[in-house]
Formats: C-alpha cells, sequence, structure tokens
C-alpha cells in the first residue's frame, strides 16, 4: 500500500512526516511492521540514539522499533495522529485523531495512548491530549 505522507525537512526537528492529502479524523495514515527487540539489545540501544526511536510494546521489557516512516513522526504535546499497537498483526498504526490538511506536519504524543490496564505507568494515567 502506498501512503499518502513524505519524509521533509523541518526547521526545529530535523525532519518530519507531512500529508500529502487531505486525513479525516479516525483515518489510518499508516500501518508499519515493527522489529522486537530482545532485552539485551534494547539495554544497549538505551546508550545509543536508537533509544529515542524503542516503543513499548507489550511491557517494560518488551519494546520494539518501528519501520517505515513509525520512527520520524516528529513529538507534540497537542498531536493530531496517536499510535496504536496491533498485538494481532505485528504491527504499529498511525491514526488521526482529528482532519489534517494536505501539507500539515504529522505529531504524535510519546508517552502514547490511554491504557488503564497497562503495566506501563505512563500508559495508565490519560495526558490532558490522550482520547480514551
Amino acid at each position: 500500500m502506498l501512503y499518502q505522507i513524505e519524509v521533509r525537512k523541518t526547521k526545529k526537528m530535523g525532519r518530519g512526516v507531512y500529508a500529502l492529502k487531505n486525513f479525516k479524523r479516525l483515518e489510518i495514515i499508516e500501518k508499519c511492521p515493527v522489529v522486537h527487540l530482545k532485552p539485551g539489545e534494547r539495554r544497549h540501544c538505551e546508550k545509543t540514539i536508537l533509544n529515542t526511536y524503542i516503543y513499548p510494546w507489550r511491557s517494560l521489557q518488551d519494546a520494539v522499533i518501528v519501520l517505515g516512516y513509525g520512527s520520524i513522526y516528529n513529538h507534540s504535546v497537542s498531536p493530531n495522529t496517536k499510535w496504536v499497537r496491533s498485538f494481532k498483526t505485528d504491527q504499529m498504526f498511525y491514526k488521526a485523531i482529528r482532519p489534517i490538511k494536505k501539507g500539515e506536519e504529522i505529531s504524535v504524543d510519546y508517552n502514547g495512548p490511554y491504557e488503564p490496564d497497562s503495566d506501563m505507568d505512563w500508559l495508565k494515567e490519560p495526558s490532558r491530549y490522550s482520547k480514551k
């Protein structure tokens, strides 16, 4: 599937992902495969620049690196997109949480989705930007 997004240089963040079309609220922007890290690999990555590209998976010890553009979306305290883990398909979905206009940068809240049953503390408490 060809997604309607592209990577561009940004003034503040280096690079970012931008919409090549208008996206509707709840529309899937991208489905990205993930690479699972073993605990030792994660500990090694935490000492490198790769630490900023690690996403939690099923627990704090279980982490992935997201392929596709998934590791390039910039963080925002008022994001237009959320990330959703699909354990069934081993993918990370990026879904619009509001309409996104063509040419707009796509951003996510790295603090993650609200998951009250998670064993990861930062997902148990909804941020003011999380949608339940």
